[in-house]
């Protein structure tokens, strides 16, 4: 079966465990400068999550991804695709049915004016890899929805609603 491919922010995966234990193979697109986040969250020791506890484990995982991504290998393929704009690097296996790979995304200035760099990434990879963003963050997909940008976005609560869905057309709009 080919994998579902989403476009997703490196926090997000570390945050939402079942993102990790899909029933269907899945692969995640995510822009290199996702991960500098995770890095960023290190070590402003700000608040991922506003429950404590639930906060802890987030950071826990937080660790874990840098850590997976710093081993040897995967930091290889991450550095060669840092050398090129808009280069993959190789498939990361994360599980068994998850893998990952990550894209040297180009901010532009094509969404600038609504966006934040970030955003601008994640739209412009949906887009370039006509995959479907996955996100969380309700401002955004408001935003995405009322300025009629044209990928397909999906709420990490309907992810398992995402998976049963059609691969996105080029011309695809956004839904929720």
């Amino acid at each position: 079966m080919k994998p579902r491919r989403f476009v997703i922010e490196a926090v997000m995966l570390a945050v939402y465990g079942h993102l990790l234990a899909p029933h269907r193979p899945v692969q995640y697109i995510i822009p290199y400068t996702t991960i500098r986040e995770l890095y960023e969250i290190r070590q402003s020791g700000e608040h991922v999550l506003p429950d404590p506890e639930e906060d802890m484990h987030a950071k826990e995982k937080i660790e874990e991804l840098i850590s997976y991504f710093e081993s040897e290998l995967n930091r290889k393929k991450i550095e060669r695709a840092l050398s090129v704009p808009w280069r993959q690097s190789s498939p990361l296996l994360l599980h068994a049915n998850v893998s990952c790979i990550i894209l040297n995304a180009v901010d532009s200035a094509r969404y600038g004016e609504l966006f934040d760099p970030v955003e601008t990434e994640l739209i412009l990879t949906s887009t370039r890899e006509q995959a479907p963003l996955l996100t969380d963050q309700f401002e955004f997909l408001e935003r995405l929805i009322n300025n009629e940008v044209p990928i397909p976005i999906y709420d990490i609560d309907d992810f398992d609603y995402a998976l049963e869905q059609d691969e996105p057309h080029r011309d695809s709009g956004a839904t929720t």
